[in-house]
């Protein structure tokens, strides 16, 4: 079960099974250190997946990895569990690669909010400008009585699978 370090909450693998087929030894996501790792990883990439946001995961580390966007979090992280997920957007501002958008949009791992802490010090660590938090948030809970997992939307806490009533706290690791 994912518990909480100094570094922050851990999050362990919850989505599906066969996902965990994507996982390859030395297939995880490009770790991010600094500002020119960034650059050189990001001068790497077409337009068109430029325009696009990309995987990533914060490592147990605290580092930030980054892989396309099709990639799953699950082989970003090499299976491991993860500080933070979700999906990131660059742009250029003053010749520098900025964060423009971030979101905690992983099924794979279904973050909380608080995991933008971990995000925000790896993107820090690295030198890279981010915005003040995610830009994009999504809500994660588990339906007690089905067990499946729910986005909630609009403030609706209730699943969309048994019509449940969603508990308050995030709870997915339970």
């Amino acid at each position: 079960m994912a518990g909480v370090s100094a570094a922050g909450r851990r999050h362990r693998y919850v989505g599906p099974a066969e996902l965990l087929t994507a996982v390859r030894p030395g297939g995880e996501g490009q770790v991010i250190r600094s500002a020119s790792d960034l650059d050189a990883w990001l001068t790497g990439r077409d337009r068109d997946e430029l325009a696009e946001p990309f995987t990533f995961v914060v490592d147990l580390d605290g580092l930030l990895r980054l892989a396309p966007r099709r990639s799953e979090h699950v082989a970003c992280s090499g299976g491991a569990e993860v500080l933070g997920a979700g999906e990131m957007g660059f742009g250029r501002v003053t010749g520098f690669w900025v964060v423009e958008e971030v979101s905690n949009q992983s099924t794979g791992y279904c973050p909380h909010l608080d995991s933008w802490h971990a995000v925000a010090r790896a993107l820090d660590r690295a030198g890279v400008g981010r915005p003040a938090a995610f830009t994009h948030a999504v809500v994660f809970r588990r339906c007690e009585p089905c067990r499946e997992i729910n986005i909630v939307r609009e403030g609706d806490f209730v699943c969309v699978f048994c019509g449940s009533d969603l508990p308050a706290e995030w709870n997915v690791a339970a």
